[in-house]
């Protein structure tokens, strides 16, 4: 009778750790699962970016001249690229199982998208540039100024939206941050411990 009370402690903290657990898990899968959607949702903003260039630039710069069908050439070619990063960006998020994802795998995936998104922001600092640089090339003697001119603006355009694209996913995707110490077990008191038998 005297290990009652630890007895039903132990019985207390099993019970409450378990139904902890069960609501746990019931979260993780919603956060991956939105976590995925945003990628998605993404994904397809940046293939239809693509397919609108694709078609202006090759709608448009039969009958354009000079710098300008230099610049919808270059929207249309630089957008091929983007279309083939969106198709396989989207195949991925379709083909993961949101369910299947550990806590671990959960905030590895969520952390590295985030990266990717900042790390492309730099690029994109780099492509605005090179566009740059290619129009002011452009004023030089002896070379063919309309092609580089028409590149350079398009490559400006191409470096501004995909800087705007991965700054506004970032951002998005960080908002999601707050949830993290929910999946970590905190509370306002600080981290619990959880054993699961």
């Amino acid at each position: 009778m005297r290990y009652f009370p630890t007895l039903l402690c132990c019985l207390f903290i099993f019970c409450c750790g378990s139904a902890y657990a069960q609501e746990m898990s019931l979260h993780l899968p919603s956060f991956n699962q939105q976590s995925l959607d945003h990628q998605k949702t993404a994904m397809l903003t940046l293939g239809g970016w693509a397919v609108a260039n694709i078609a202006a630039g090759g709608a448009l710069q039969g009958s354009a001249e000079g710098t300008t069908k230099h610049f919808h050439q270059m929207n249309a070619l630089w957008n091929t690229v983007n279309l083939a990063i969106a198709g396989f960006g989207y195949y991925s998020a379709m083909k993961s199982d949101p369910a299947t994802w550990d806590l671990a795998t959960s905030l590895s995936e969520h952390n590295g998208f985030q990266k990717v998104l900042l790390f492309n922001a730099g690029l994109d600092v780099g492509y605005i540039m090179g566009g740059l640089y290619l129009t002011e090339r452009a004023k030089r003697p002896g070379v063919n100024a309309d092609r580089l001119k028409g590149f350079g603006q398009s490559v400006m355009l191409q470096g501004a939206f995909l800087m705007a694209f991965d700054l506004v996913n970032y951002f998005i995707a960080a908002g999601k941050n707050e949830a993290i110490p929910l999946l970590l077990g905190s509370t306002e008191n600080g981290l619990g411990l959880m054993l699961i038998f």
